[in-house]
């Protein structure tokens, strides 16, 4: 798209257009493009429009990326320790609990596993070259990615099911619950080798809050014989994650 944003501006004999970034460098060719809006007065009205529209389209996409690795962030902070009241100033709120909810909103908006948009390249025999090869690479690691993703899943899947299933058995603190509510989330899709991965680390972050909480009150987190089991379950297989 940014290609026909460039052609565009070409046909326009915008003098500047050299100037415009690559097309893989959306963000700077957005940029470009705002600041000379202006030199597209040149051609029809209908064109002006398709280009301003291109603009909106890829601003939209970048919006998208940017919350998928926005919620990306937020769950590995969690996972280093970082507390929600020192999350809240990083994500623009006032208080842990409404960090707590912009992060569920920002995962409700990852858990599609959305590809994103392909970049078009530059049709020179070294671009094309060069993007075969950075695509025979990604898809053999997106293939090792799979097959192990797979292999664990077979052992995560049915514990994480378990464990959400006797979540009532359970004493549960704020990680503990927001770790099981991502679990939950993510089960009812969970079909991509990323939305995989993802289960076996919101399983183990869940098993480790509930662990860290039978450590500081000195008391069995779970209260019922099928709860006491589950968790033991989940914990089996977390070590596969690792």
């Amino acid at each position: 798209m940014v290609g026909r944003l460039r052609q565009l501006h070409e046909d326009a004999e915008d003098p500047n257009v050299e100037r415009m970034p690559a097309d893989n460098e959306i963000y700077a060719a957005l940029l470009y493009a705002e600041r000379h809006a202006s030199a597209l007065r040149r051609i029809a009205v209908e064109s002006q429009k398709q280009a301003a529209l291109h603009r909106v389209e890829l601003w939209e996409y970048l919006r998208e990326r940017a919350e998928i690795h926005q919620a990306q962030a937020v769950v590995d902070a969690r996972a280093a320790g970082v507390e929600w009241s020192q999350l809240a100033p990083a994500l623009a709120v006032s208080a842990p609990s409404a960090a707590y909810n912009k992060a569920k909103r920002l995962r409700a908006a990852s858990l599609s596993d959305a590809r994103p948009q392909q970049v078009r390249l530059r049709r020179t025999p070294e671009a094309v070259a060069a993007a075969e090869s950075r695509l025979a690479k990604e898809m053999a690691v997106e293939q090792r990615a799979q097959s192990a993703a797979q292999q664990r899943h077979r052992l995560v899947f049915p514990a994480a099911q378990s464990l959400v299933s006797q979540r009532d058995g359970l004493l549960l603190d704020e990680d503990a619950e927001y770790w099981l509510d991502e679990v939950e989330a993510v089960l009812p899709s969970c079909d991509t080798p990323t939305q995989m991965i993802s289960l076996g680390r919101y399983l183990g972050a869940a098993v480790r809050a509930l662990r860290k909480l039978e450590q500081h009150t000195a008391e069995p987190v779970a209260m019922t014989e099928e709860a006491r089991a589950a968790l033991a379950a989940a914990a089996s297989v977390i070590p596969l994650e690792g």
